[in-house]
């Protein structure tokens, strides 16, 4: 899942990004509200945790237009402000919740889990291709009932994959929706990481599921002719 951190506090911003990429999430930080209101109008993302106090555009803004626009993605509302007025204010404009600084990355990690869970319907949040299945809200994967650990850069790629099943997918997609948005694409990650995944997923199974396309990318699928 993808996620967007609007907070104008570098060091908080980093702090909650690296503890959310710890719990499998991909995650994009901005500090300015007009670029935060530009990649949520952009990008469809899973989660948004939104300051109020931003540059450029504040966060009631940014809210405002999100809910407009996108109904259905959850926001938490992450703000020193804790008068009621404040929660109120943004609970009647769609926000989803509202958690005051300070915190506990806990109780963070908690309410978005509880968000994740109420925003995708059960079908969604277990991906399943032939007997490998992802559990996007538990963070869990399987196959054949064999349960797979991964690090939080293998499900994130693993999950980005599976959602897009029998669907061919370049290096620059998976570059764009899996690393952060300043991530140098003129490295080798994907397939060193596409490699991890292999030997996790495929080997020791008697069907690969994940198979290279030359001159094009990826794919994770079933059909045995999706290789070349």
């Amino acid at each position: 899942m993808r996620m967007l951190i609007a907070e104008d506090d570098p060091a908080l911003a980093s702090f909650v990004k690296k503890g959310l990429e710890a719990e499998h999430y991909a995650v994009d930080v901005s500090e300015d509200g007009e670029q935060a209101r530009a990649l949520a109008a952009e990008f469809n993302y899973d989660l948004l945790v939104l300051d109020l106090n931003l540059p450029g555009l504040d966060g009631v803004s940014i809210l405002r237009q999100v809910r407009t626009r996108k109904p259905s993605t959850p926001i938490l509302i992450l703000s020193g402000r804790s008068r009621i007025e404040d929660r109120v204010q943004c609970l009647d404009l769609g926000a989803d919740d509202y958690l005051v600084k300070p915190f506990s990355f806990a109780e963070l990690s908690a309410r978005i889990r509880a968000l994740l869970r109420r925003s995708h319907l059960p079908a969604e949040s277990v991906l399943a291709v032939e007997d490998l299945k992802l559990d996007r809200v538990e963070r869990r994967v399987e196959r054949a009932g064999r349960r797979i650990e991964l690090t939080s850069k293998e499900f994130a790629l693993l999950e980005y994959l599976m959602r897009n099943a029998g669907r061919r997918i370049t290096r620059a997609m998976i570059i764009e929706h899996v690393w952060n948005l300043s991530f140098d694409t003129c490295t080798n990650v994907v397939d060193v990481y596409v490699n991890y995944l292999r030997r996790k997923v495929d080997d020791g199974f008697g069907k690969r599921l994940i198979h290279t396309i030359r001159g094009v990318g990826y794919e994770l699928s079933g059909r045995a002719e999706a290789h070349s």
